[in-house]
């Protein structure tokens, strides 16, 4: 049975060779393997830990290689990252189990039968010489991101700041739990989380959310199989809470998997109304199925919808239509490590297709109605650029300010921002929009 190092170094593998995306391999990887709660947490923080940190491992491992790191086989290149992660990153784990571990899945993944000779000793180098290992200056190789992702947050940010949020894209995220209140109210669920044997804090600024650790399996929880909470970031809470959906509306999520923006508008509206949560993939449809009947949310509907094909028989139909876009997911890089290293060329159409999912269901509001354009990504093209560019064509449509809480300014805008190394969210943007 593989244990957690070798899960993690099966999906570094995977991600480099076949596109693969680490959490969803990772999951299945895990539950193949049937790793406990311990061990897959480990198994989760070595992958993500090396995907965090890939480019900086491998400037100081090229100084200890004699062999080029794109000349070695796959799986001894990130079997070199991993033990590297270890030693620097990890205290818990001791020197010698790092590298004994390393050595020993090097014998039974690698064709080279010297490979393991090799990576005993680089990483024995690298404990010798790591407390004179010297960070690199530039950003890019120092917080292992692209170049022209680094370009992009210091044009915006500036130097000093971009440098805070790539230190945050690097964090580990929180469990982010948004309370059901229509079956239980934050402080029960807390006592009731806490003698399950889960650390739970109130989230700083969002009333009814928990940050949640030690969680295990969420699923074998009794208050998650109770339908009395669902996982959720505070940014996309945030959003919806901005839109205000009352009980008794008629809602449109257009893009709506997994579905926590369908669940937050139904729990607003005291399940009242009627949401209709859509995506193009029915088995994401099965889904948001199984998220809303496990809360209780019978005033949602989860039907098979593209949101750039025009419906005749939604045209002016909802009074809040939610547009949570396709888009880059470069505000989830803490959540999604890989994603850094995804090609930037086909982001280039994203504006594109987002104008084109944004104009179709601006249709389907009824005058007076909102619209609510949402992305969790952090580039100006795919967000203001989107809305400014609507507003140019759709006459009929304005931005209206609103008010939430937390720490935010310029609200009145009906434009906001949300910052991982701000916020301590996901980033994430949204647009207030209403139909005069």
């Amino acid at each position: 049975m593989k244990q957690a190092r070798e899960v993690a170094l099966d999906a570094l593998t995977a991600c480099e060779r076949q596109g693969a995306w680490s959490d969803g391999y990772l999951k299945k990887a895990i539950g193949g393997a049937k790793l406990d709660g311990r061990d897959a947490a480990l198994a989760t923080r070595l992958c993500f830990g090396v995907l965090q940190n890939r480019m900086l491992l491998d400037f100081y491992l090229s100084k200890l290689c004699a062999t080029p790191l794109h000349k070695l086989e796959a799986s001894i290149r990130n079997l070199l990252r991993l033990g590297a992660y270890q030693l620097l990153y990890l205290n818990r784990v001791p020197d010698h189990a790092a590298v004994s571990e390393a050595v020993s899945l090097a014998r039974k993944k690698a064709k080279n039968p010297r490979a393991a000779g090799l990576v005993n000793g680089v990483l024995r180098s690298l404990i010798r010489q790591r407390e004179a290992l010297e960070p690199p200056a530039d950003l890019s190789t120092r917080y292992s991101h692209p170049q022209w992702l680094v370009d992009s947050f210091v044009a915006r940010l500036g130097r000093e700041e971009a440098e805070a949020l790539l230190a945050a894209d690097n964090g580990e995220p929180p469990t982010c739990a948004q309370v059901n209140t229509l079956k239980i109210s934050a402080e029960e669920l807390a006592a009731m989380l806490t003698a399950e044997g889960v650390a739970v804090e109130p989230h700083p600024w969002l009333p009814d959310c928990l940050f949640l650790n030690g969680t295990g399996s969420l699923e074998h929880l009794e208050a998650f199989q109770k339908g009395y909470f669902y996982i959720q970031d505070a940014a996309a809470h945030l959003a919806v809470l901005a839109a205000a959906p009352q009980p008794g509306w008629r809602v449109l999520d257009a893009c709506a998997a997994p579905g926590g923006k369908s669940f937050a508008a139904a729990i607003a509206m005291e399940n009242r109304g009627s949401v209709t949560s859509c995506d193009i993939h029915p088995h994401k449809l099965r889904l948001i199925e199984a998220g809303y009947q496990r809360l209780g949310l019978d005033i949602i509907h989860a039907n098979l919808l593209d949101g750039k094909e025009r419906k005749a028989e939604l045209l002016n139909s909802f009074d809040l239509i939610i547009a949570d876009v396709p888009c880059s997911g470069l505000g989830i890089i803490r959540k999604k490590p890989d994603i850094r290293y995804k090609d930037p060329e086909p982001l280039e159409n994203l504006p594109r297709v987002q104008a084109a999912i944004l104009d179709n269901v601006a249709d389907y509001v009824r005058p007076g109605g909102v619209l609510l354009y949402a992305t969790c990504t952090l580039l100006e093209r795919e967000n203001e650029g989107v809305v400014r560019a609507f507003l140019d064509k759709q006459r009929d449509f304005t931005l209206e300010g609103f008010q939430v809480s937390g720490p935010f300014l310029d609200t009145d805008t009906g434009m906001l921002t949300c910052w991982p190394h701000r916020h301590g969210t996901d980033g994430f943007f949204f647009a207030k929009l209403r139909r005069i």
